[in-house]
């Protein structure tokens, strides 16, 4: 079964199948927001799916959901993917990134990012949501706002 390699947020990522990727301000593990519900501009998710040569050139399911505190799904996505690479017996890792725009955070808390691969989960990732005492949430950080780690 196909593995999850890497998995992280960030501000911004650029990935191209089979060439390297680019991220900009990766590492996502906090945001903050004066006022709830919070309307977030943009979060990517990156994956690094490793697969197996004989999973290669096969179809694979992919899940991606965000819970917030209560467990109610504030994002989600679906999709299929196959993966194409060389004939030598190597397993291949493969980068993709979905963009997630404008999503909304109902309240701060502990929100969770849950990946699934072929319909078996493969991988949380957590997001804390904080009430801060001046808004933004993203570029460089000026005054007392908590910065975005």
């Amino acid at each position: 079964m196909p593995q999850i390699e890497y998995a992280f947020l960030a501000d911004a990522a650029e990935t191209n199948p089979g060439h390297k990727f680019a991220v900009i301000g990766g590492g996502v593990t906090r945001i903050g927001g004066s006022a709830y519900p919070l309307q977030h501009p943009h979060i990517a998710l990156v994956v690094g799916l490793s697969l197996a040569a004989d999973e290669i050139h096969v179809p694979h399911q992919f899940g991606m959901r965000v819970l917030d505190p209560d467990g109610v799904q504030v994002a989600g996505a679906d999709g299929e993917l196959t993966a194409h690479g060389s004939e030598d017996g190597r397993e291949a890792i493969v980068t993709f990134s979905i963009d997630l725009w404008n999503v909304v955070f109902p309240q701060p808390g502990d929100y969770v990012f849950r990946i699934s691969v072929d319909g078996q989960e493969a991988k949380r990732l957590s997001l804390v949501l904080v009430r801060t005492a001046s808004g933004g949430t993203s570029g460089p950080q000026s005054g007392p706002r908590p910065p975005i780690q």
